[in-house]
């Protein structure tokens, strides 16, 4: 289906894809032209029959237990086990108005200039405020190699409502 294109380049065009269809649900039903002329596929891939394979093997692409943490409990365990590194990906003005204690703080748009804080070896969580910019950074870093890398979906909004405390930047 796509040619000699290599494994990173699927994933990255099927991200895109995903991601304009999230943000414009009107690509289902009036396609963009341009679409397919972008990628050579060797087929063209904006119209709603050709988007479904490419959407399915996009979602079944997804890491294995993307999201496994869904209780504040079992994050609360991770952190008190010690060797986790959460990340808060909100912007830093989301960031110094609270987050979860322990998180640093790495922009979803700054990930790969970041990298170097971010290990391979130990488990990573991405939080966000509502779970889509998560959901975007895990895929992220699983395009680039990263096997330890989970989502929190409660997020900051879930973390709150659970009464759990937040620390601030002055």
């Amino acid at each position: 289906m796509f040619g000699n294109l290599g494994k990173i380049r699927q994933k990255l065009l099927l991200l895109f894809l995903l991601i304009g269809l999230l943000l414009s649900p009107v690509l289902l039903f009036k396609p963009v032209p341009a679409l397919a002329s972008s990628f050579d596929l060797g087929e063209p891939v904006n119209t709603p029959e050709n988007l479904n394979p490419v959407i399915t093997h996009f979602l079944e692409e997804i890491p294995p237990r993307y999201y496994a943490i869904m209780k504040i409990q079992d994050l609360q365990n991770l952190i008190q086990q010690g060797d986790l590194v959460l990340i808060d990906v909100r912007e830093p003005s989301e960031y110094a108005f609270g987050h979860i204690p322990t998180a640093i703080n790495i922009p979803l748009r700054s990930l790969t200039k970041n990298i170097d804080q971010i290990p391979k070896d130990r488990p990573v969580v991405l939080y966000c405020t509502t779970g889509y910019r998560t959901a975007m950074g895990v895929m992220a870093l699983e395009l680039l190699g990263y096997q330890n890398v989970r989502g929190f979906p409660p997020s900051i909004q879930g973390w709150k409502a659970a009464g759990q405390l937040l620390e601030t930047v002055p």
